[in-house]
């Protein structure tokens, strides 16, 4: 008897578990027009560099980053232009996929004065067609360590 109403139980149980795992692991689709045209919709916590650069405020420091194509395509060569409002010190910036791993890409990034850095950068492409890659920027102001992250997406041209 005890049996039987184990698997009972695991047969109510197993199609809600499978359900709840698959939808998870799907990608999230996006809407339909209704020309079946897939329409993303904008979301506006994303840097536009074809707009202005992108700017964070961490510790009372303004930063500026911008990534050159604007439109960030990937496997590409990309310019990074980081300024600070106040000089920092111990400046590192590595790029991440923010809903997907990707690897974790470190950046070198060249002092050329005491607010003012560069670099370059190649990522790879995703095949979801809307990869959104965050930027981290790590430093330190009066030897406290502080970090910045900017998020911005690939291919937005």
């Amino acid at each position: 008897m005890l049996r039987v109403n184990f698997s009972v139980k695991l047969g109510l149980y197993t199609p809600l578990v499978l359900a709840f795992l698959c939808s998870a692991c799907s990608p999230q689709q996006p809407a339909k027009t209704g020309l079946n045209t897939p329409v993303f919709v904008e979301d506006t916590s994303l840097c536009d560099f074809s707009q202005t650069s992108c700017n964070k405020q961490v510790a009372g420091i303004n930063l500026s980053l911008l990534i050159t194509p604007f439109n960030t395509p990937s496997e590409k060569p990309l310019t990074i232009e980081l300024a600070s409002s106040e000089a920092i010190n111990d400046v590192s910036m590595r790029i991440e996929g923010r809903d997907m791993f990707m690897g974790l890409i470190p950046v070198k990034l060249s002092k050329l004065n005491e607010k003012q850095y560069n670099g370059q950068l190649i990522f790879g492409s995703c095949s979801s067609n809307y990869m959104v890659w965050r930027a981290f920027v790590n430093f330190t102001k009066n030897g406290e360590p502080q970090v910045a992250i900017f998020d911005f997406l690939a291919d937005s041209g």
